[in-house]
């Protein structure tokens, strides 16, 4: 009676599983993976570089609107001019860390999850292909839209917000005449006698109904890095 242990796993398929993970693959595609994820990273940092900026100069601004009551309320244009033009450089940061995450996304799921589900049947399909041409001819994953509506949502409603009740608060504390009904807001809007209320309320209503307009068609046609809940969410409770 033998002591060697029976298997019943196909000579085809031990060959496969042994060039599959082999020592040499692994560790070149791990030395890749840490590479690519270093990569990501400087991107994602750069995008906490041009929020900064954003916060930095509104911060700058409020104090300068709210310390000198001679200061017009039309700073806070300047302010949402800024910030706008800080989203669209984000944006375009935002592409380029998509496209390298993308590309971190698919080793995740279609080499690391095999190895530590240890099952080779997951290798199976083009990642492998998709991989090499995206090494060869990078692209972006998302549409420049996409890009912006997705910094917007994130991160600069929320500045865009606060400039609106910061600019609102200016024109009531500083305004020349009591405002106590809309006429008298809407008297208030005029800055001087070169700019008037009507050009402020329509920036005021333009920028802020895209804001609210943007954010609302990119939660509904766009998915996020990560999903609320995600699958057996409950196994990772400690």
């Amino acid at each position: 009676m033998s002591d060697t242990p029976r298997t019943d796993t196909p000579p085809g398929e031990t060959a496969r599983r042994i060039s599959r993970f082999d020592n040499s693959y692994i560790t070149a595609m791990s030395h890749f993976y840490r590479g690519e994820l270093g990569r990501i990273m400087s991107w994602r940092a750069r995008l906490d570089i041009t929020t900064n900026w954003a916060i930095t100069t509104s911060t700058t601004i409020f104090t300068v609107a709210f310390s000198f009551e001679h200061v017009p309320h039309i700073i806070f244009f300047f302010n949402v001019a800024i910030v706008w033009i800080m989203l669209w450089i984000e944006a375009r940061r935002y592409r380029f860390y998509d496209a390298f995450r993308a590309r971190v996304r698919m080793i995740e799921a279609h080499f690391l999850v095999p190895i530590v589900a240890q099952n080779t049947q997951l290798l199976q399909g083009e990642w492998q292909k998709l991989v090499c041409e995206d090494l060869l001819l990078p692209s972006f994953k998302i549409s420049r839209f996409e890009a912006f509506g997705r910094r917007l949502k994130r991160n600069y409603t929320f500045i865009f917000l606060v400039i609106l009740v910061a600019w609102i608060t200016k024109i009531f504390l500083h305004a020349g005449k009591p405002i106590t009904d809309f006429a008298s807001f809407y008297a208030a809007l005029q800055v001087g006698s070169s700019i008037p209320s009507w050009l402020v309320a329509t920036i005021l209503v333009a920028t802020f109904t895209s804001v609210i307009a943007i954010t609302a068609y990119i939660s509904s046609r766009s998915n996020g890095e990560i999903s609320e809940f995600g699958t057996h969410r409950s196994l990772w409770r400690i």
